[in-house]
C-alpha cells in the first residue's frame, strides 16, 4: 500500500475529479504551504547544528550545477520536440530545472519511513537548485528574445527571487535551526517538527483538487507536452543519482536530489516567469508541473527512485 501521506493526494485527486465541493480555502493553503517550507529549513537547520563544515561546498557546487544545467538541456527539446514557442519552452525549462518544495517535504517523510541515512545538508539542495534554474529560464528568454536591457532585468530579478516568500522561510529556518539546534530551540520547533506529517497531509490533500482541476477536462490537444511531463521525471532522476554516485552520497541523499531533479516547481518559478516572461502561458507550465509530474513523482516516482538506488 502507498504510505497514508500519499492517500491524502488519491483523496484529493478522486473528489476533484468527481467535482466534489470540497476545497481548501485560499487562506488556509496559504498558512500550509507556509508552515511546510518553514518546517523544512528548520529540519535542515538543526541536523546541520554543529556540522558545518567546507566539505560541504562540492556538493552543493555540484547541485547548483544541476539546477543551471537542466534549462540549458531541456529547452531546445521543448521548442523542437514539444513545439512551444520560445518564451513557453524557457518558462518549462525554468520549472523543469527548478524545484518542488512539496515533492521534497513527501520524499523527505519517505525516507524518514524507511530509515534511509541522508546528510543534513539536503534541505539546502532546494535553494541550491532554484535559483539557477530560474536565472537560466530567464536568460535563454532574453537570448532568443535579443533584448539588450539585461542589467536593470536581471537586477530586479535578483531581487524577487531571493526575496521569494519560499525562499525566506527555507533559509530563515534553515539559519534559525543552525544557530538554535534541536535542543535549545525545542519549545518552539518541536511544535512544527511533530506536525509535520499532519501539516503535509493537508497540503497533498489541496495539491490533489489542484492537480484534477488542472486535468479536467484532460487537454488531449497538449499530448506532447503531457507526454514530456510523464517521461521527463524518469530521465532527469538518473542525472541526478550519476551526480549524487559522483559525490559519494549516501542513499537518503542521492534518493532526495533524484526526486528533486525530477520534479518541477509550481509555486517559485510560477512567480519568476509570470513577471520576467509575460508572454509564457503560465497555465502550460502548471498542467504539465502540477497536472502530471507532481502526482507521478508522489505515487510513482519515488519508490521507482529508490529501486534506480538500489539497481545501482
Amino acid at each position: 500500500m502507498p504510505d497514508i501521506i500519499v492517500m491524502f493526494f488519491l483523496l484529493g485527486l478522486a473528489a476533484g475529479l468527481v467535482k466534489s465541493n470540497l476545497t481548501i480555502p485560499r487562506a488556509a493553503y496559504d498558512t500550509l504551504s507556509l508552515l511546510l517550507m518553514l518546517t523544512i529549513g528548520l529540519k535542515g537547520g538543526m541536523a546541520l547544528y554543529g556540522n558545518l563544515n567546507w566539505n560541504l561546498v562540492p556538493d552543493l557546487l555540484g547541485v547548483a550545477a544541476l539546477g543551471g544545467l537542466i534549462p540549458l538541456a531541456l529547452a531546445p527539446l521543448l521548442r523542437k520536440m514539444v513545439r512551444l514557442n520560445a518564451a513557453d519552452s524557457a518558462s518549462l525549462a525554468a520549472h523543469y530545472g527548478s524545484v518542488s518544495a512539496g515533492t521534497f517535504a513527501v520524499v523527505l517523510a519517505y525516507v524518514e519511513s524507511k530509515g534511509l541515512t541522508a546528510g543534513a545538508e539536503t534541505t539546502l539542495y532546494l535553494v541550491m537548485m532554484e535559483l539557477p534554474a530560474i536565472m537560466v529560464g530567464i536568460a535563454l528568454y532574453r537570448r532568443y528574445q535579443g533584448e539588450r536591457n539585461k542589467e536593470a532585468i536581471m537586477s530586479g530579478l535578483w531581487h524577487e527571487t531571493l526575496t521569494n516568500r519560499g525562499v525566506i522561510l527555507l533559509a530563515g529556518g534553515v539559519i534559525i535551526g543552525t544557530l538554535y539546534g534541536p535542543m535549545q530551540g525545542a519549545s518552539v520547533t518541536d511544535l512544527y517538527t511533530s506536525a509535520f506529517h499532519g501539516v503535509l497531509a493537508l497540503f497533498l490533500l489541496e495539491m490533489g483538487l489542484t492537480a484534477a482541476e488542472t486535468l479536467r477536462p484532460l487537454p488531449w490537444k497538449h499530448w506532447r507536452l503531457l507526454t514530456f511531463a510523464l517521461m521527463a521525471p524518469p530521465v532527469l532522476a538518473l542525472t541526478g543519482i550519476v551526480m549524487g554516485a559522483l559525490l559519494g552520497l549516501p542513499d537518503g541523499s542521492m534518493l532526495i536530489l533524484a526526486t528533486l531533479t525530477a520534479s518541477a516547481s509550481y509555486i517559485a518559478a510560477p512567480a519568476a516567469m509570470r513577471t520576467a516572461v509575460p508572454e509564457a502561458n503560465i497555465g502550460l507550465a502548471m498542467l504539465a508541473s502540477l497536472g502530471v509530474t507532481f502526482p507521478f513523482n508522489v505515487l510513482v516516482g519515488i519508490p521507482l527512485y529508490h529501486q534506480f538506488i538500489a539497481w545501482v
